[in-house]
């Protein structure tokens, strides 16, 4: 990509990011609500988990919600791209002196500095309750946030832009945040999935996105001692890659349909 490319593609990226920012009751009230969820259901669960499979079920859910930070704040781009696609904005866009791939890129690069700015008092608050994480850690954190921020806002732009009737974007939406919230390890441990659900749906949950950022989380910040850190990163890049490359295609053909 030429250097101007690269230039507009960050002016895209910033100016989607600025529209955010200005948004600041809803972004307050976005994180007032998660925090609250987190200690919500930590108390309530804490009362029905066994000790022996989750000891502190507040530790374990913590850095859980910091993965979920991101998923909120990246599909926020998503309602934006997909009202832009339904009111037929695009025609405006298509205008802008920018090749379409630069446009497409700079969004979802927008969705990921949006996740990572959303993600940071959940992080605070993971230091707290758990503990820092390593100087040999944080640039797994790091690239963790990266990767899901960037896997979260491109599957929030392709499930969004791929039809331009409001009520059938509306049910994919729905259906991709409720499948992504609660079909994770976020709530609930591997242990307690296999007790409640057959296989291969506890090995299924295990490997989403979602879960993946939460295990590698939760190792971070010290409440796994050992995972396999890289099968795990390897994992979340491929889900990356592959959502972002889906992405790139649906919105591309959005951009150009009539």
């Amino acid at each position: 990509m030429e250097v101007s490319e690269v230039k507009k593609l960050w002016l895209t990226a910033l100016r989607d990011l600025e529209r955010f920012a200005n948004n600041k009751y809803w972004l307050a009230a976005q994180i007032a609500m998660n925090l609250a969820d987190i200690f919500i259901f930590a108390l309530v669960f804490r009362g029905f988990i066994k000790r022996d499979i989750v000891p502190d079920y507040l530790q374990y859910m913590t850095p859980g919600a910091v993965a979920l930070a991101s998923f909120v704040a990246a599909f926020s781009i998503g309602r934006e791209v997909g009202m832009e696609v339904r009111r037929e904005l695009v025609d405006y866009l298509l205008v802008l002196p920018m090749k379409r791939t630069t446009l497409v890129f700079g969004r979802i690069l927008s969705g990921m500095l949006r996740g990572l700015v959303y993600q940071v008092p959940f992080i605070v608050i993971a230091m707290i309750l758990l503990s820092p994480p390593t100087i040999g850690k944080t640039p797994i954190l790091i690239a963790t946030s990266i990767i899901l921020t960037t896997t979260m806002s491109s599957l929030a732009i392709a499930v969004s832009t791929i039809s331009r009737d409001f009520n059938i974007q509306a049910t994919f939406r729905a259906l991709t945040h409720y499948l992504l919230f609660f079909f994770s390890n976020v709530f609930y441990t591997r242990k307690a999935l296999e007790l409640r659900f057959p296989q291969p749906l506890p090995d299924i949950i295990n490997i989403m996105p979602i879960s993946i950022a939460a295990d590698i989380y939760r190792w971070c910040f010290n409440y796994y001692q050992s995972i396999d850190i890289w099968q795990k990163l390897l994992a979340l890049a491929i889900w990356g890659a592959i959502l972002t490359l889906i992405a790139t295609t649906i919105y591309l053909r959005n951009l150009t349909k009539r």
